[in-house]
């Protein structure tokens, strides 16, 4: 079977009625957890993307508690775990302030974790490639935000 375009599907959804489009969308909800979590944020938590950040944090600070510190070999995989459910959250969000927001807080709490990611190449490396991503992501923003975040990303890396 081959996947029908983005344009396709936009059209074809077009001719359909709201009816339809409610059975479609219930129907792909029953396919993949994303897609769920997808529909849940646009029709419960996408008005207030202030509660949804926060609630993504208690989420990142629960996950961070809980990483096994025995090795560096259990942080690296766990805090990649955090990371990959982060930038999940972001992509359905699509805001940039979140993104920012959420990968700030991400490397807040990498930095401050214990045992130290300075002993580690790879955390180190992850929390490097972060801040840089921040950077990058930054002009996107308003200036009054772009001002706020760049002093959040200061005393990150400054303390």
């Amino acid at each position: 079977m081959k996947t029908a375009t983005v344009t396709q599907l936009k059209k074809e959804l077009q001719y359909r009625d709201s009816e339809e489009l409610i059975k479609l969308c219930l129907r792909l909800s029953r396919f993949k957890k994303e897609n769920k979590e997808l529909l849940t944020y646009l029709l419960f938590e996408a008005d207030n993307e202030v509660t949804y950040i926060e609630g993504i944090k208690e989420e990142v600070d629960e996950a961070f508690d809980n990483i096994n510190t025995s090795s560096y070999f259990y942080i690296k995989k766990s805090v990649r775990k955090i990371l990959r459910t982060i930038k999940k959250y972001i992509r359905y969000s699509l805001k940039k302030e979140t993104e920012i927001e959420l990968l700030l807080y991400f490397s807040e709490k990498l930095k401050s974790f214990y045992p130290s990611i300075n002993n580690n190449v790879t955390l180190t490396n992850i929390y490097l490639r972060q801040i840089e991503s921040i950077k990058k992501k930054l002009p996107a923003l308003h200036e009054d935000l772009q001002y706020d975040y760049n002093i959040q990303l200061e005393e990150l890396l400054n303390s």
